[in-house]
């Protein structure tokens, strides 16, 4: 299956589409199991093979993704949304939230001035009390629910930065207040984010957007941009 996931990750990166033998070299698999493997992803819809022998994404990714958003009760302008504040800030944008109790990302888009975060990806869920994600969410919960989600979850230490004694972040929550929150440095060095959250009227928690820079600091238009994506979204629900 990782092998299988391997293969889609690689097309959809990819443009012009890739034969089978590029396919191979690309995910370090020897080339009769990425025979297999192509073969039964294009019979299952996920890969379409071109007239000039490559291969690109097929039908049914597009379809799981679509329900990979239903399942998460998230309607397709969401995702719209999303793209036009990546397009804006040419940043990576972030929508996360609480998803079976945990706190998940449940959509991205991805911007070119943006690192790659392997550990941030739809349907994984985040280190709440690392990411800018995690920490607006935890902010919106009572206190003794908040502290029984760490107690489940840890505090891992990313970088010398992550915040990992209880009372440092319970105070670190406790001073969030109604405008955009700010991480740097505490879930990858070198790496800051905003977030923004999404107060919906119709459902029992919220949503945060977010944005991450390669930088110490988030330029004040990405924050402007993120602030303005929350407020759009706010009044849909």
């Amino acid at each position: 299956m990782s092998r299988a996931f391997r293969i889609l990750e690689e097309v959809g990166a990819n443009c012009p589409p890739l034969t089978v033998k590029a396919i191979a070299r690309r995910c370090h698999l020897n080339l009769s199991t990425t025979y297999h493997l192509v073969r039964t992803l294009t019979y299952e819809g996920y890969l379409v093979r071109t007239p000039d022998g490559g291969y690109m994404l097929g039908a049914s990714v597009a379809r799981r993704f679509r329900d990979l958003l239903s399942s998460f009760d998230q309607p397709p302008e969401v995702h719209e949304v999303l793209r036009h504040l990546s397009a804006m800030t040419r940043r990576t944008v972030y929508l996360g939230q609480f998803v079976a109790g945990r706190i998940l990302i449940t959509d991205l888009v991805e911007g070119p001035e943006s690192p790659y975060l392997e550990d941030l990806e739809v349907g994984l869920g985040v280190a709440a009390h690392a990411t800018v994600i995690g920490k607006v969410l935890l902010g919106e919960l009572p206190r003794a629910r908040r502290a029984e989600y760490l107690d489940d979850q840890g505090l891992r230490r990313f970088t010398s930065r992550t915040v990992i004694d209880r009372d440092a972040l319970d105070h670190e929550l406790g001073a969030l207040g109604a405008g955009p929150v700010l991480e740097s440095g505490q879930f990858r060095d070198g790496v800051s984010c905003v977030g923004a959250v999404v107060r919906r009227e119709t459902a029992e928690t919220s949503w945060v957007i977010a944005s991450s820079t390669r930088a110490d600091e988030v330029p004040q238009e990405v924050v402007w941009h993120t602030v303005r994506a929350a407020e759009d979204l706010a009044p849909a629900f």
